[in-house]
């Protein structure tokens, strides 16, 4: 199945972080098609602007084509989905990428606990240690 990034594994493969395990690492590398959502460049930009993120918006916009992952727009479509998901989780940023990955068919690869009560639409990964 083809993988969605959140917004932190984007980041952290980007920086070749070691809270990523090897097995993430291999499993993004492999994987037919990878995507990163236009909601999480959004996300990004709005961490710049709060200070909470040190990083230049065009560089990571860049970074999703030279990586070989594929942009995923925000259609409305995915909009609609929203409404079908259960209030788990409030993050918007969050739910968005949810809404996305079902309505795509993909796997979510997050690290966010918070959402496993969506299933298997997630993968839950744990910071490598």
């Amino acid at each position: 199945m083809n993988l969605l990034l959140d917004t932190h594994v984007f980041l952290w493969f980007m920086i070749q972080a070691p809270r990523l395990s090897k097995s993430i690492y291999h499993r993004i590398e492999t994987t037919s098609v990878v995507y990163v959502s236009a909601a999480s460049l959004w996300e990004m930009v709005i961490k710049i602007q709060l200070k909470k993120l040190s990083a230049d918006p065009a560089e990571l916009a860049a970074k999703i084509a030279d990586s070989g992952f594929q942009e995923l727009p925000v259609s409305v479509a995915h909009t609609l989905a929203l409404e079908r998901l259960p209030l788990h989780h409030r993050d918007l940023f969050d739910r968005i990428l949810l809404a996305q990955a079902h309505v795509e068919h993909l796997r979510l690869l997050t690290a966010d606990s918070g959402l496993k009560p969506y299933g298997s639409v997630c993968q839950l990964i744990s910071e490598a240690n």
